[in-house]
Formats: C-alpha cells, structure tokens, sequence
C-alpha cells in the first residue's frame, strides 16, 4: 500500500489551506488501506502519525512534493513521509502555551507505545515510523 502526497508551497511561505486539507485526503485513504489489509486495529494510531509526519514535512520542508509510502511486510507496518530536503526532523520541548510544536513528540510516544521505532533517513529526507502488526512484537 502506497500513496503519494504532492505539494505546491513556495519556499519561505506558509502551507497554503488547500494543501493542508490534503493532509486529512491522505489520512481517509490510508485509513480505507488499513481496513482494506484487515489492519482496522490500528488505524487511529497510524492515523496520528500519518498526520503528524505530513504536517511536519508541509511546515519545515520548503518543498513543492512530499510522498507518503506505507507498506506492510515482514510483521510490520511502515509509514514514510519523504520531503527530499536534507534536514533531520528532531522532537522540540514547546512551552505549556505553545500551539505546536508537539508532533514528533506524540510519534514518538505512539511508536514507543507499540514497541515501534521512528526517525529520519537519507540525511533527513524521509521520516519514518514503524510498527509491529498486531501479534508480532517487534518490527
């Protein structure tokens, strides 16, 4: 199961609405994936994921093409979000009245919670999640 997000944002701009709204297009059609391989377990977690990646990618990237891969094999599934931007996505501390900032955070806590994994490859320009399918332990 793959899906591939584009994205036309100009460098320096914030994400405009329409590409925003894609982030919650990509979640319907990985959730339909998810029932579709019989995976309905595990959609609200990868769907937290989903969006938390997307949404990182669309903020930080600079990009005008983001892809999401998700794939199931050898007992797991993979959600990757690729940016093609060399740059690590790393976790930040927001202070109490911070309106973002918490999205690697809440990933990292749902892979840690699922005896998953995640973080960044290709010198950062791909993000990545992986979690065990229910019954398998770990990916």
């Amino acid at each position: 199961m793959s899906e591939r997000f584009e994205v036309s944002v100009p460098s320096g701009l914030p994400p405009r609405g329409k590409d925003a709204l894609r982030v919650g297009t990509m979640r319907r059609i990985a959730a339909a994936r998810l029932r579709y391989c019989g995976l309905e377990a595990m959609t609200d977690d990868v769907m937290l994921i989903v969006s938390e990646l997307l949404t990182n990618a669309l903020q930080h990237s600079g990009t005008t093409e983001i892809s999401l891969i998700i794939t199931v094999a050898d007992g797991a599934l993979r959600v990757r979000v690729r940016d093609g931007m060399p740059s690590s996505a790393v976790p930040r501390r927001p202070g109490p009245a911070a309106e973002s900032g918490r999205g690697l955070l809440l990933v990292d806590a749902v892979a840690k919670e699922n005896g998953g994994a995640w973080g960044t490859s290709e010198a950062g320009a791909e993000t990545w999640c992986c979690l065990p399918l229910p019954g398998q332990g770990q990916p």
